[in-house]
């Protein structure tokens, strides 16, 4: 592995969630902190702290309360408008700095280092974790290795390890034996849980065991993802650069907060889903051939009567408009929902997506001036949501409804219970944090 002049970086948000919200409350540092999923159901999201008090990813909020009653725990609602932008400021900041970049999930992005050695590299990371840091005031760690699974472990020896100030490299093979005999096997990045207990049944515990297989024996157990991710951990590059490729279907879908039987409530609920798939859809610049719905009760009430169903149709013309799948979806809903149900879950699914620029019009259907009013209104509707935060304008079946207590309507943004939630200051202008006192004298 000497003299290697190719690298992969893998860049990491510590914590993601919970340091997106301390970047604006820092009265939340060093402070066990958790944030919960949609509905406040359960912990996805753990500071350091919370993890050292033995508070388990996916652990249901109530029984963390109950197994914690006198620890000092700050739980929050998901605010996945921060977490977007932030994480996306992050990505921007990466994407300056590497040559040649790829955004594999919301917190997480693989950078190629050519023409640098391990000390280059080394200076690399630290450079653009300070950069990241003093630019958002968002922690990430760096791995940096000959392969990508490599670098994902160099990645978990930067959070775990203070001493590597926040980037490893893993530039001979001397350092990589090392680093192998100290990953346990399920760390691996390739894998899965139904491979481990196979693995851990013929004695393999680490990366390192392995990597000390033969090629042979590897290729005759397991099969052809199994084999290159042995050869990745031991300095072989071979998981194709992929970019980032436009999504095939979009799904959006939610559990409600509570039961559901009226067909009101069920379509502005629908109506919400479409308009996220629709929206989804223009980020990507494409349209949907299809749209689907799904509906279902709650199947752990057995005292309840049991419905599910799943209907879909093809739109003559795709669209990534919101008004054309908001109505398609409520024209399925109608004829999926039946009374005398209480209904738990929906959801709205769009397939056959194609390219905008490539969409195939149908000749009996496609009327130009009408599409070219429904691309200006979303235009619209996204420029002013980018710019005032989600939802400032929506279309008039996604308004929630509830009574005040005076028998009238009143309007509320969100029908997931999120009663924890943070404000959105880099994205809404009513949470903009408010001046410093001291700052006005600068």
């Amino acid at each position: 592995m000497d003299g290697i002049t190719t690298f992969y970086a893998v860049i990491d948000c510590d914590n993601c969630f919970v340091s997106c919200e301390r970047v604006f409350r820092p009265e939340l540092e060093r402070r066990a902190v958790v944030v919960l999923s949609n509905n406040d159901g359960c912990v996805v999201a753990r500071s350091r702290e919370a993890k050292a008090l033995g508070i388990r990813m996916g652990m249901p909020y109530y029984q963390m309360r109950q197994d914690f009653p006198e620890a000092d725990v700050v739980a929050l609602s998901s605010n996945y408008e921060l977490y977007a932008d932030m994480t996306g400021r992050v990505m921007s900041l990466v994407r300056k700095a590497a040559p040649d970049f790829m955004r594999y999930s919301i917190d997480e992005a693989f950078c190629i280092l050519r023409g640098v050695d391990g000390d280059e590299a080394k200076k690399w990371g630290e450079e653009i974790h300070s950069t990241i840091l003093k630019g958002t005031g968002m922690p990430v760690s760096i791995g940096i290795a000959p392969t990508k699974t490599l670098a994902k472990a160099a990645c978990r020896f930067a959070k775990k390890y203070p001493g590597y100030r926040s980037c490893c490299v893993i530039d001979t093979d001397e350092k990589r034996l090392k680093a192998l005999d100290l990953v346990p096997i399920d760390d691996v990045w390739g894998i899965g849980r139904r491979l481990l207990p196979r693995l851990r049944s013929l004695g393999i515990d680490t990366a390192g065991k392995f990597a000390a297989h033969t090629p042979q024996w590897v290729r005759s157990s397991f099969n052809i993802v199994t084999e290159r991710t042995w050869k990745e951990l031991n300095g072989t590059d071979c998981i194709p650069n992929e970019r980032v490729a436009p999504k095939k279907s979009i799904c959006t879908s939610r559990t409600f907060p509570h039961l559901i039987d009226d067909y009101t409530s069920l379509r502005t609920q629908v109506a919400n889903y479409a308009a996220k798939c629709a929206e989804k859809l223009r980020k990507q610049n494409s349209v949907a051939a299809t749209v689907s719905i799904f509906i279902e009760t709650n199947h752990f009430r057995e005292d309840l009567p049991q419905h599910s169903v799943m209907l879909r149709t093809t739109l003559p013309t795709p669209s990534a408009a919101t008004i054309t799948i908001v109505e398609a979806a409520a024209r399925l809903l109608r004829d999926a929902m039946r009374q005398g149900y209480s209904y738990r879950r929906a959801g709205v699914i769009v397939t056959d997506i194609s390219d905008y620029d490539g969409m195939q019009p149908d000749l009996f259907d496609y009327n130009p001036e009408k599409y070219t009013k429904l691309r200006r209104l979303d235009d619209a509707m996204d420029r002013i949501n980018r710019l005032c935060g989600s939802e400032t304008i929506v279309i008039g079946t996604r308004q929630y409804t509830r009574p005040d207590g005076k028998g009238k309507a009143a309007r509320f943004s969100t029908a997931i219970r999120r009663d924890l939630i943070s404000p959105c200051p880099t994205t809404r202008w009513t949470d903009i944090l408010p001046l410093n006192k001291n700052a006005e004298d600068i």
